[in-house]
């Protein structure tokens, strides 16, 4: 397969399947899932989860106490 050319899956499943499907998971699975396809549909959120990585491991984020004073 060349690079920049269109792929297409087709999966035989109706979107209300699907859509069942996902309403059956746990939170926390479906949680995951919907970050899954965001980082398999989206280059930007994948940057943006670099980022906030490298932002941690150089300590340039604040705790929730520090924002919000709690």
């Amino acid at each position: 397969m060349s690079t920049g050319t269109a792929r297409t899956l087709e999966v035989g499943l109706s979107a209300d399947l699907i859509i069942a499907a996902i309403k059956r998971m746990k939170r926390r699975e479906r949680e995951e899932f919907i970050e899954d396809l965001l980082a398999s549909t989206s280059p930007e959120y994948l940057d943006s989860i670099r980022e906030a990585r490298d932002d941690k491991r150089a300590s340039r984020t604040k705790s929730l106490a520090e924002v919000f004073g709690e």
